[in-house]
């Protein structure tokens, strides 16, 4: 599940062309060619680390001279001063790719951060904690990475690649007192055998006629602990039961405890702080390079 290295250098090299599309003008005009820096990541506050190869990338990416050596893996834990990676190389390089560098790590370190303080509420449950496709555009695959990283899991990551009905789209399906089994059965027929089908309902009412059609997974939107109790109940292994709506670090350990296989959380990744780390950087000058 590791995000793939080509798309790292790809949202990376992005984001540095982004930062300094000629160069980094101050850094070249204040700081000696033969500069050398000795940085240390040191998190400020606790939390869960991520985005250690995307930390890697940024300092590479800009000076391929730039050596990074991470202290701790994704998905550690960590308290407020440890040391998470040192980075020594050309001091113009790690300047320059500094802030791209922690802006990744930060975000990232914060999800996960996040996703572990909802899964440390819903430990001893059934309930899986799950992203949603509330995601920063380009960055969805380093912030799911983030999730999993914190404890959590994965919906599904693109509209490509599960059937997912909505109210809309069962209003749609629905037009003409067309009725919601018969018309689901459709869609059953038409889908592949490894296409996963997920419906939602936001009555109790519902339930029965979506199950009624096969799906895969029911999700029961917005409900209170007592109606998701009555909504397992009802539903009986037949399904797998997601609970979404009204999701927060508050009511998900009520939730949890209904009995749902899934709880789906979109303030994971579309509501999240970043995490404060600081690099550290000393500064000193290689007699064997040109000034």
């Amino acid at each position: 599940m590791a995000v793939n290295a080509t798309h790292i250098a790809a949202v990376v090299g992005a984001a540095l062309l982004e930062d300094a599309p000629w160069g980094d003008v101050t850094s070249e005009l204040l700081i000696p060619a033969n500069a050398v820096a000795t940085a240390r990541l040191v998190a400020r506050e606790s939390g869960v680390f991520s985005g250690g190869a995307v930390f890697v990338a940024a300092m590479t990416l800009t000076d391929d001279s730039i050596a990074v050596t991470l202290s701790v893996a994704d998905g550690e834990t960590f308290d407020a001063g440890t040391l998470l990676a040192t980075v020594v190389g050309p001091a113009r390089g790690v300047l320059q790719a500094e802030r791209v560098a922690l802006n990744f790590v930060q975000r990232m370190s914060g999800i996960a951060t996040l996703t572990a303080r909802y899964v440390a509420e819903t430990r001893g449950t059934r309930a899986r904690i799950v992203d949603t496709r509330k995601t920063t555009p380009g960055l969805r695959e380093l912030e799911r990475d983030a999730v999993r990283a914190g404890g959590g899991h994965n919906h599904r990551f693109s509209l490509s690649d599960a059937v997912m009905a909505k109210d809309n789209h069962l209003a749609v399906l629905t037009a003409g007192g067309r009725d919601l089994t018969t018309a689901l059965l459709d869609v059953r027929a038409r889908l592949s055998h490894t296409t996963h089908l997920e419906v939602e309902v936001d009555r109790i009412d519902q339930i029965e006629a979506v199950l009624a059609a096969g799906v895969d997974t029911i999700m029961l939107d917005n409900f209170s602990p007592e109606q998701l109790v009555e909504g397992v109940a009802l539903v009986a292994g037949r399904a797998l039961i997601e609970a979404s709506g009204g999701v927060n670090l508050e009511t998900v350990a009520a939730i949890a405890g209904t009995g749902v296989d899934i709880i789906s959380v979109g303030a994971l990744t579309h509501s999240v702080r970043s995490l404060d780390l600081g690099l550290d950087i000393d500064l000193g000058l290689d007699t064997d390079l040109a000034p």
